[in-house]
């Protein structure tokens, strides 16, 4: 019997999240699963790729906080389409989502928490206690997110852990002197990336710190921070009133991460909260030393002194030391990047983590 799954999240910019929600729709056997995803907000340029393999996406068009139309519409949209299981992604998803499916009297309802969340109030909490009560699981990719919601009231036992995953390295063509050249930094230097959006959460305030020790000390290394997001303009003053763009560069977002990769000396991750960093995963996948911010969600990937380093959070200096420990000795790197790419092709394939999803629909 196929089932049919209805996938439902916020958005489909380029975030993880949405990442991992288009490898799940495109790699579920069609022999088993009839694949449609539901986008609450707006659509974005990861719907290309499941337009592309043929898979059908609705955008429902939320356009306030709360939203009784766009929750209407949905229910409505649930209905037409008369899925076996409802699965939803993100905060928003997670409550306007499940609230329809439930209103529409879909079968079995799963949610998917992708982060710890210390953004949430009390008020976030309780929706989420609530929804929980008609929920048959609620998957995740770190064992610190289901930590997390347990502390604030939800079963541990509702959590599925499954990692995310991460699809095999292409050929990729450029050298060094070109990946350099794109990201407008000299041959000579030392290269340290970045990648991720920019808001908060991920504290580059603390990296350009880090990027401008560094930077101080040994005069070779640039880091570069890929991406974008509502803090550029603050970051960008803030990179001028400590640093220099020859220390620390902004890349904006950019297509072409995974060819700049392979050359990158180091990788930094400085998150305040995280649930499994896809870039942190390509980065190991690359070979590439990662030094990361000791949190739950980054310590599931970074084994330390293993397969990475760990800093505790904000220690701007620790990062500047390790990374110089890192450059002075590159057998160690080469250890630890060995390392880490072994666990993420064994432990972080595409395939384990559709598979581990069909078993969980398949159950339900």
């Amino acid at each position: 019997m196929t089932l049919r799954i209805a996938l439902i999240i916020p958005t489909m910019d380029r975030g993880g999240a949405e990442k991992q929600l288009c490898l799940l729709a495109e790699n579920l056997p069609r022999d088993q699963f009839e694949v449609h995803v539901i986008l609450l907000t707006r659509d974005g340029p990861r719907s290309e790729t499941l337009r592309a393999a043929g898979i059908p996406v609705t955008v429902i068009g939320k356009r306030f906080k709360a939203d009784p139309a766009a929750l209407l519409r949905l229910r409505r949209a649930l209905i037409g389409l008369k899925p076996d299981i409802v699965h939803t992604w993100l905060f928003a998803a997670n409550s306007f989502g499940r609230a329809a499916a439930r209103w529409a009297r879909v079968p079995r309802i799963i949610a998917s928490e992708r982060c710890v969340d210390p953004w949430k109030t009390d008020a976030h909490f309780w929706i989420d206690r609530r929804l929980a009560r008609f929920t048959e699981a609620i998957t995740t990719n770190s064992s610190g997110v289901q930590d997390f919601y347990d502390r604030h009231g939800i079963d541990a036992n509702l959590f599925r852990i499954i990692p995310n995953g991460v699809e095999p390295r292409s050929a990729h063509s450029i050298d060094r002197d070109e990946a350099l050249s794109r990201l407008g930094v000299a041959a000579d230097r030392k290269l340290i990336l970045a990648v991720g959006r920019l808001w908060p959460q991920k504290r580059y305030r603390d990296l350009i710190w880090s990027g401008e020790l560094i930077g101080t000390l040994r005069e070779d290394t640039t880091l570069v921070i890929v991406g974008d997001g509502p803090q550029r303009g603050e970051l960008l003053r803030h990179r001028d009133a400590v640093s220099v763009p020859q220390r620390v560069r902004f890349a904006g977002d950019r297509n072409d991460v995974a060819e700049l990769l392979p050359h990158a000396d180091l990788f930094w991750i400085g998150s305040e909260y995280e649930g499994q960093s896809n870039a942190v995963i390509v980065a190991m996948q690359a070979g590439i030393p990662v030094v990361a911010s000791d949190i739950p969600g980054n310590r599931d990937l970074v084994v330390a002194n293993q397969t990475g380093r760990l800093v505790s959070l904000g220690d701007t200096a620790d990062y500047a030391r390790q990374s110089h420990e890192l450059l002075e000795n590159p057998a160690e790197a080469k250890r630890l990047s060995a390392a880490a790419a072994r666990r993420i092709a064994t432990e972080f394939t595409v395939e384990a983590m559709v598979q581990n999803h069909a078993e969980l629909y398949q159950r339900a």
